[in-house]
């Protein structure tokens, strides 16, 4: 009988989206390991960026991004099958190029500008287009469309929310894998797997167990940074007309 081939499953996400709990999701699946945010050593390194915990995050990582791609292009372990990947857009800088990403099935989870800038100005307060991740998960979702000849799987933080079964399970039927009952809870807390910045970014997603119900924000995206807003939304709009719903 010929062997299923594993999944390498890349999902390319921007900041301050629900990355860190469709981690969670994957990662409960008995077929699954998970990585968080592979290339993140690197891109600090790369672009000296004052994040938090940017020294420590250096010491721990790899900096070399060839054996970060050799890492994630290589073989399972023993009984498991699928590989989630969770990557930030914007850690894939140029000098990396997108080649390797044939090697692995990509998919994309965005969430709407206007939710994401509020949030991340509270860590980051004047990000550049650059550090919102919008024009290159856009560039990234165009490269496999063109290289792959498929439009990869889109889906929207807000779907995902307001129905985590139905978009999983469209986003499994759309992978080939089935889907599991066990995406939609796990157990409190912080895992081995998570980066060491985890302390800094993910205190929302440590103390939850399931997908948090969508509840919309009464912030407004600051005045001064209008233009960043409509930059970030044509580059969104253009894979939220592709979203799995």
């Amino acid at each position: 009988m010929k062997s299923t081939p594993p999944l390498r499953l890349a999902m390319w996400s921007g900041p301050r989206n629900i990355s860190t709990a469709m981690m969670r999701a994957w990662g409960n699946r008995p077929d699954t390991i998970v990585c968080d945010e592979p290339l993140y050593a690197y891109y600090l390194a790369a672009t000296k960026k004052d994040h938090p915990g940017a020294a420590e995050v250096i010491e721990h990582g790899e900096t070399d991004w060839r054996r970060v791609v050799d890492e994630l292009t290589g073989p399972l372990p023993t009984g498991k099958s699928v590989y989630f990947q969770k990557h930030m857009t914007h850690h894939l800088l140029p000098a990396i190029g997108c080649d390797w990403l044939g090697r692995v099935t990509n998919c994309f989870l965005i969430r709407h500008p206007r939710d994401v800038l509020t949030s991340y100005i509270k860590i980051v307060p004047n990000p550049t287009l650059d550090d919102t991740g919008f024009p290159q998960q856009r560039e990234i979702f165009e490269w496999v469309r063109t290289n792959r000849a498929t439009i990869p799987p889109v889906i929207d933080a807000v779907d995902v929310l307001a129905n985590p079964r139905r978009v999983l399970g469209l986003l499994c039927d759309a992978l080939g894998v089935e889907f599991q009952d066990c995406m939609l809870a796990w157990t409190p807390g912080l895992r081995s797997t998570d980066g060491v910045w985890a302390r800094h970014w993910y205190k929302e997603v440590e103390t939850s167990t399931s997908f948090r119900p969508h509840t919309p924000k009464a912030d407004a995206v600051p005045e001064r940074l209008g233009k960043l807003h409509r930059a970030c939304l044509e580059c969104y709009e253009t894979l939220y007309e592709h979203r799995l719903h």
